[in-house]
């Protein structure tokens, strides 16, 4: 008899009766993407249902398999260590098999939901500033856990050089450092005309509130910027297919390296036209120099070695420089980058 599977969502939980109800609904997105699968839902804390009613409803429906995924952005304590706690307790304790998923993370649907709650936000400002004029601010939750907080600036960059602003910065709602307050009045003196505050969040809440909060009482004391605020992610499609993604990625056993993000297999913001151009390595000129036998690479390209088969080396400089001095003397042209004359970027280091 073939193993009976449901699909099992596993929120953190809020005081916030909108951030329950939209993880809710959010939920109900799930359950339509896998029709043929029970679909449940439950909080770790602060909400019921709490995650042992979720797999107590997936066990009355006579599920023997569940495939659980954190509803979570990146993976800091309750994504690493209290869900799969919880998780592992329930199974043990009932005889059910739960395989669990990997959070949202570094992804580019994901990256695809942000830029388009910050082109809201542009389509929606008054006047006319150039993105050039522009400082993009990213408020992450903050975290005990550097990596997850590192998560955030990846975004930052991602979306700044997608986007091409002037200038990008990255603050924390809590836990960490910097605070939005000390974030926005840093930012308001870099001078920038344009300032957009942007709640990488998936649900509202206390947090997000403060966060727009933080940004009227920092507009006040700067009426010469114009402060404006994005919406967070919520329920956008982009991020519905992340989360099947993850459900799926059980399913076939995947375990992906970041591959996804690399800018020739995928759509990445702003770096569009490169998809699909050759992977060639731009190394091959310099293989073997300064060393003693030319072929025994002093410099470490184990790449040949790497589980990352899709061939290209990325530009992996690992501190050995390769002085491209007009950038393409070398006889290899690179695609063109998006933001070559940007402002900030190294056409305006050059001399006139």
């Amino acid at each position: 008899m073939q193993a009976k599977t449901g699909v099992m969502l596993c929120g953190h939980g809020s005081r916030d009766e909108d951030a329950v109800q939209e993880f809710a609904v959010l939920a109900q997105h799930l359950k339509g993407r896998f029709p043929g699968h029970p679909v449940e839902f439950g909080y770790l804390e602060f909400a019921t249902p709490i995650i042992r009613d979720g797999l107590d409803r997936l066990r009355a429906e006579g599920v023997d398999k569940v495939l659980a995924v954190p509803g979570m952005l990146f993976a800091a304590g309750h994504a690493k260590n209290d869900i799969p706690s919880v998780l592992n307790t329930y199974a043990a304790k009932n005889g059910l098999k739960i395989d669990y998923g990997k959070e949202l993370g570094i992804d580019p649907k994901m990256i695809r939901a942000a830029a388009e709650r910050v082109e809201e936000a542009l389509s929606g400002a008054p006047g006319d500033i150039g993105r050039h004029e522009t400082l993009l601010v990213v408020v992450g939750r903050g975290a005990s856990d550097p990596d997850a907080n590192s998560n955030v600036s990846k975004v930052t960059r991602l979306l700044w050089e997608g986007f091409g602003f002037g200038w990008a910065e990255t603050a924390y709602s809590g836990v960490t450092f910097p605070l939005v307050e000390p974030a926005l009045e840093h930012a308001a003196r870099l001078n920038y005309r344009r300032i957009i505050v942007f709640p990488y969040f998936l649900f509202t809440g206390i947090l997000v509130q403060r966060i727009y909060d933080a940004t009227d009482a920092v507009a006040k004391r700067y009426p010469g910027i114009q402060f404006i605020k994005a919406p967070y992610l919520n329920d956008h499609p982009a991020v519905i297919d992340t989360f099947v993604e993850r459900v799926e990625q059980i399913m076939t056993g995947e375990t992906a390296m970041n591959c996804q993000m690399c800018k020739f297999r995928t759509q990445v913001l702003g770096f569009e036209a490169e998809v699909g151009a050759p992977q060639e390595s731009h190394h091959h000129h310099v293989e073997g120099i300064g060393t003693a036998k030319a072929g025994h690479h002093d410099h470490h390209h184990v790449h040949d070695h790497h589980p990352h088969d899709h061939g290209h080396h990325h530009d992996h400089h690992h501190g050995h420089h390769h002085h491209h001095h007009g950038d393409d003397d070398h006889g290899h042209h690179h695609h063109p980058y998006p933001h070559a004359d940007h402002p900030l970027g190294p056409r305006s280091m050059k001399k006139r």
